[in-house]
């Protein structure tokens, strides 16, 4: 499991494209056969991406937790992106269609993840929080989680959002987890822009074509930064940094957040002709 450490405004300032990407991008998330760990000292969330061939995966204890399971101190929430699969946690099995949900509490021991067919695997992407309580696991598909249609075609972001683990859906300790898909035509997201000091947040951008690329900016908003962004890639998005971004195509993007409340609607929103 890769560990990153925070970066201060002050450094973030001075840092090349490459040392950008180096601390925030999270690149090759998805390898079939393979899961991937990076943990972030930003709000203590590890991000994931495992993608079982024709053998289950087991989600592993790792070293730098000092636990005696991965959930031991920890809840983790997961959304598929790929084929169909199955999710395995402590004897109960849950199948996970495309951009379904499945949210596993504290303490739950044996976690494994399975591909119904190798040919077209399932790709769950994953996001635990450290937690002091435990919530019932629980899986939610797309209807159930009550999707609401924002945007418009004049602005080019007409969305639909899907909230998934917060204070009105699936309950969790700090963990806040969802998902947007743009309309065909439609490439801005998060606009306003904003910050919520309060919490940090993650993004994971997927169902982009591969010849197309997201424009993640963040930063201070009169210091602003951007990362160009590849299909199944993730941005670590710390506290202080303010969102938003634009895709050469439309796409769909999975939000996650962890910090001192569940609020979905706290942010600091950030006047768009106020940014430099």
């Amino acid at each position: 499991m890769e560990v990153r450490f925070q970066s201060s405004p002050k450094e973030t300032a001075q840092m090349s494209t490459q040392q950008t990407r180096d601390n925030f991008l999270i690149e090759n998330l998805m390898h079939v056969d393979k899961i991937k760990l990076v943990y972030s000292h930003f709000d203590r969330i590890i991000v994931g991406g495992v993608v079982p061939g024709k053998a289950a995966i087991e989600l592993p204890n790792e070293e730098e937790l000092k636990a005696k399971f991965f959930l031991e101190r920890r809840e983790l929430g997961i959304i598929n992106v790929g084929g169909s699969g199955k999710v395995k946690a402590d004897g109960v099995v849950y199948d996970v269609e495309k951009l379904e949900c499945v949210y596993l509490g504290k303490g739950t021991q044996a976690v494994t993840f399975e591909s119904n067919d190798a040919a077209a695997p399932a790709m769950f992407y994953l996001l635990s929080v450290p937690a002091h309580q435990a919530y019932p696991n629980t899986k939610m598909t797309k209807a159930e989680a009550s999707p609401v249609n924002l945007g418009d075609f004049s602005t080019s972001n007409k969305r639909t959002i899907y909230k998934y683990i917060h204070n009105d859906g699936i309950q969790s300790c700090q963990l806040v987890m969802g998902l947007t898909t743009l309309e065909e035509g439609c490439v801005w997201n998060s606009v306003p822009p904003h910050t919520h000091t309060r919490r940090m947040e993650a993004y994971f951008y997927f169902d982009l074509n591969e010849a197309h690329r997201v424009m993640h900016f963040m930063g201070e908003p009169q210091e602003t930064r951007h990362i160009v962004v590849a299909n199944n890639e993730a941005v670590l998005s710390a506290p202080w940094s303010m969102h938003f971004g634009v895709g050469t195509a439309n796409y769909g993007f999975i939000w996650g957040m962890a910090g001192e409340n569940k609020e979905f609607t706290d942010m600091d929103p950030v006047p768009v002709a106020t940014i430099k």
